[in-house]
């Protein structure tokens, strides 16, 4: 413990001040990482954690404040670990997480977009329509708190609203606090997961144990006046089922079913709570637009979409090219993408293959067929099997490589590493940017494009 004058030169990815300790001839020592500090800022701080190479640390004192610095909206900022940036300017976030996408090409395969993308923003606040919040009854404070773990803690923190939550959402808060406290199960329900689509907010209880008849009464009690449906969740995700209402009280095209819009191309996506979906439904619109805008698939081409998930990406590239081709791990959920196309009156410009993409090969590439166009979206592990798949096929037969890919990430790390793999196959990078899909953390979703040179 020491109280350190400290000048911060730059943020890292979990926007931490970066700066160094000073050695006793005055040169850069050390590197701290200071937790709420900015680049420009004059700090002193208490250390809490020390290694060899590098020290964490705490703000004590702001000696010189950086313009970029703002007052937090948010009164939990500091306590409750769902956000870490609302004391920097929207703007400057913004333009922190391009700076780590582009260090983060650099310096893992030394690789520079052509181009860079103007972000992909929009609003910072209510954003939310996902989300897993803890349940835990505190039986020393005599209360039950529902929301976001405290930061670096395994507590729940004391929440009673939430501004990244959908408003409606944030006023449940403490009307699901009071529900809970009274239910038998209060301390056999560790979890609620959260998702909002265009005219449905669900919540799926994760119970231990069966629930009382006079559970059952609250809780529809508690879902009839605040517009909810529960769903529940015994076991695996295989165990999710729609509580109440009944699927069976629901007609077919009724509103009240879970999904989200792509208004764009005339699509409805229904999904599951439990589904992974965007977060921020209107990012998500801005960013199909963008991606089929630079993939720029033509009506005479079939294109790949890899990792699609329920069709988020594939049914809106039916709309523009002669086939697309969805490829994803899961057989259950390749199932859910058949029942999306359909649905949406796109079969017949679509089908779906399961692969573990984790561990495709380029033969397996080849046995897919020749592809115009390739979509990738992968999850936060990347897509290193394909891409080294495709470096092979770059060997073995060239003209089976698509001659543009669109790849959109959630990992600066992995995909600056899979951007490596794509420059053996012979592609360059095109144009490369920066979605903001999480306001507010240090969360970096981006999107590139590679063209073969």
């Amino acid at each position: 413990m020491f109280d350190n004058k400290i000048k911060i030169t730059a943020l890292d990815i979990d926007a931490r001040g970066i700066g160094h300790l000073q050695n006793e001839d005055g040169t850069d020592g050390k590197v701290i990482f200071v937790d709420g500090a900015l680049p420009g800022e004059i700090v002193s701080v208490q250390v809490y954690r020390k290694k060899a190479s590098w020290e964490n640390a705490l703000v004590t004192k702001l000696h010189k404040e950086s313009s970029q610095r703002v007052k937090p909206d948010c009164v939990y900022f500091g306590i409750c670990g769902g956000c870490s940036m609302q004391h920097l300017t929207a703007d400057a976030q913004v333009a922190i997480k391009q700076r780590v996408l582009e260090d983060s090409l650099w310096h893992i395969s030394k690789i520079k977009a052509k181009t860079v993308l103007r972000p992909i923003y929009g609003p910072t606040w209510g954003y939310r329509y996902r989300a897993r919040l803890s349940v835990r009854n505190v039986i020393k404070k005599g209360t039950v708190l529902v929301g976001f773990h405290e930061r670096k803690s395994r507590y729940v923190a004391n929440m009673e609203t939430c501004k990244i939550l959908p408003p409606h959402v944030s006023a449940m808060l403490l009307p699901l606090r009071q529900l809970i406290a009274r239910l038998s199960i209060i301390n056999d329900l560790p979890q609620i997961e959260l998702a909002v689509g265009e005219d449905v907010t669900a919540m799926v209880l994760r119970i231990m144990k069966p629930m009382s008849n006079a559970d059952e009464v609250l809780l529809k009690e508690f879902a009839d006046q605040h517009n909810v449906q529960w769903w529940v969740q015994t076991q695996g995700l295989e165990s999710v089922e729609l509580y109440y209402p009944k699927m069976s009280q629901l007609p077919a095209q009724s509103k009240s079913r879970l999904h989200y819009l792509l208004p764009e191309f005339g699509i409805k996506m229904p999904f599951k709570p439990t589904d992974f979906t965007q977060v921020n439904h209107h990012i998500n619109r801005v960013m199909v637009v963008r991606a089929l805008r630079l993939l720029d698939a033509q009506p005479h081409e079939r294109v790949a979409d890899l990792f699609c998930g329920l069709g988020n990406f594939t049914l809106p590239l039916a709309t523009q090219c002669k086939e697309v081709v969805g490829i994803e791990g899961s057989a259950s959920l390749i199932d859910r993408a058949i029942e999306n196309a359909v649905a949406n009156g796109l079969s017949d410009k679509t089908s779906f293959r399961t692969r573990n993409l984790f561990e495709i090969t380029a033969n397996d590439l080849l046995d897919l067929g020749k592809f115009d166009r390739y979509l990738i979206d992968p999850p936060r592990d990347g897509a290193a099997a394909l891409c080294e798949a495709l470096a092979k096929v770059a060997l073995l037969q060239a003209a089976f490589l698509p001659g543009r890919i669109v790849y959109v990430s959630c990992s600066p790390g992995t995909l600056a590493r899979d951007a490596g793999l794509l420059a053996q196959a012979g592609y360059i990078m095109s144009c490369a940017g920066v979605v903001n899909m999480f306001p507010h953390t240090s969360h970096v979703e981006s999107m590139a494009v590679f063209d073969l040179e």
